[in-house]
């Protein structure tokens, strides 16, 4: 049986464990609401970027932008996978490494090569551990504020990459945020820009210029914004996670106290009762 000065040691440890993931709640909630509205404004952009261009692809000429076009035949696939800088975020990276390393197991059955891009220096440890041979690239400590210029840099190095035939297809692996309780990884084509069979307008709208160089204009310029939407939507549920993680933490901590407390009270009970049967004991001897 623990000492009362080691429960005593014990409850004040998990009292300071509870003030900390308290205060760390309270912060991811601050943070959670900002990041969720930069979430929801840049949300209707990205899709109407999308389906625009999917409109324009749908009616231009066979060929096109090789963004569009792709390499043909399919020999190296390059996965980017978003996730976070810190821990404390529940199953949020854990989730991501499991989905990435399904995707991967399905693309080697295939016959393809992988190529995997890490962003957050904890998909970039997981990546790292799991599968150190195809990890090319990673991004770590880009900031705690999610940044258009933190996109750009990954997706320009993605794009030289598939320019250069290093991969013919590059997908993105995110945490979409569906609510303050649940992130759903999310997997998304960016090169080549995946036409949708449905969904486009009906009518034919003429452009000006041709559509091949609006194509030319929109279509990077639709890789930046779907990469920095999906950074957006990490970080969201990230803040997410933290603020439900750490409120789970809270209240289990405030139940170990409890518990402590009965076992102390119960402990310095049975230390008084022992004291008082001694010296009785001792007066009768006497």
């Amino acid at each position: 049986m623990a000492t009362l000065k080691t429960l005593r040691t014990r409850i004040k440890s998990v009292k300071n464990t509870r003030q900390i993931t308290k205060t760390m709640k309270m912060v991811a909630a601050a943070k959670v609401r900002r990041a969720r509205t930069a979430v929801e404004n840049a949300r209707p952009y990205a899709a109407k970027l999308a389906a625009m261009l999917a409109n324009i692809a749908a009616g231009a000429t066979v060929g096109g932008p090789l963004l569009l076009s792709g390499h043909g035949h399919v020999k190296t696939v390059r996965l980017i996978v978003c996730g976070s800088d810190r821990g404390l975020c529940g199953g949020l990276n854990s989730s991501l490494l499991k989905a990435a390393a399904k995707w991967v197991q399905a693309q080697q059955a295939e016959g393809k090569t992988v190529q995997l891009v890490a962003v957050g220096r904890k998909i970039q440890v997981g990546l790292k551990s799991s599968f150190p041979q195809l990890l090319v690239a990673s991004y770590a400590d880009m900031g705690r504020t999610v940044e258009f210029s933190h996109a750009q840099t990954i997706a320009t190095e993605a794009l030289h990459a598939f320019t250069q035939a290093e991969c013919q297809q590059v997908h993105l692996l995110a945490s979409h945020m569906v609510s303050m309780l649940s992130q759903t990884p999310t997997f998304t084509q960016l090169m080549p820009f995946a036409v949708p069979t449905t969904g486009t307008t009906s009518g034919a709208p003429e452009y000006e210029p041709a559509e091949e160089v609006v194509l030319e204009h929109l279509l990077p310029l639709n890789l930046n914004m779907q990469v920095f939407a999906a950074l957006l939507e990490t970080s969201a549920s990230e803040q997410a996670a933290r603020m439900t993680a750490m409120d789970s933490a809270t209240r289990n901590a405030g139940e170990m106290i409890r518990k402590l407390s009965i076992q102390y009270n119960r402990s310095r009970q049975a230390a008084i009762t022992k004291e008082l049967i001694e010296i009785i004991s001792g007066a009768e001897a006497l």
